[in-house]
């Protein structure tokens, strides 16, 4: 694909076949995103890719969790509540999701199988588990520098075919990942991604999430006008 394909072209996967991907694939791709900028090359991530049975471990050990009313305990730190047009954007998106998927407003079971999937990391048949050292913890730019590959992953995975969504639920019960991924006490967990094959009928992968201009996100200075 061109470059302007893949980023015109990519979205938010939420719903995988179940065909394995291969490992070599991965590793391509993981090799093509860690050209990805970091601040004075010092190249803070690591990731922990999760397939078959552990993963599997993973989402049922989330979602009893969960259910359980077990308090997240994401590693990584958290702000606060979304409010003002952060807000509107993030029930934006819920919209066009819940009515590509036919949920109604009043329909608490299929809401809730929603929320789970992301616990259940989308029932992909691959989780990339982004972690960093831990000894850069309380660094700024550590997190801009994971960002940084993890955009670079889900494009490259994009450019090979291969959908993926950046997901913050799947690694909110950070013991059970932890534990079922094998993830040394060295590291911090940040972020899951997870990545398969694109369902095509899967009616929320067909939803493209709207941006606000570049009139709106931009202030140009010392240009002529």
């Amino acid at each position: 694909m061109r470059f302007d394909d893949v980023i015109l072209g990519r979205r938010s996967i939420r719903g995988y076949k179940p065909d394995p991907v291969p490992r070599a694939l991965i590793e391509e791709i993981l090799a093509l995103a860690m050209r990805a900028p970091s601040s004075m090359n010092t190249q803070p991530w690591n990731f922990t890719v999760v397939s078959g049975e552990p993963l599997n471990r993973i989402r049922a050990g989330n979602t009893e969790r969960m259910l359980a009313g077990v308090p997240q305990s994401r590693e990584f730190r958290t702000g606060p509540a979304f409010a003002g047009p952060h807000r509107e954007r993030q029930i934006g998106v819920a919209k066009q999701l819940f009515a590509a998927m036919g949920i109604a407003r009043e329909d608490a079971e299929r809401r809730q199988d929603w929320v789970l999937r992301g616990f259940r990391q989308f029932d992909a048949p691959v989780c990339v588990i982004v972690t960093y050292d831990r000894v850069l913890d309380g660094s700024d730019d550590t997190p801009f520098d994971c960002g940084a590959v993890t955009n670079a992953l889900v494009n490259a995975a994009w450019s090979r075919g291969l959908g993926a969504v950046i997901n913050s639920q799947g690694i909110m019960q950070s013991p059970v990942v932890r534990e079922h991924a094998g993830i040394a006490d060295d590291q911090v967990i940040m972020k899951s991604i997870a990545l398969g094959w694109p369902d095509e009928s899967f009616p929320a992968n067909a939803v493209v999430s709207e941006r606000k201009s570049v009139k709106d996100a931009a202030v140009f200075v010392g240009f002529d006008e």
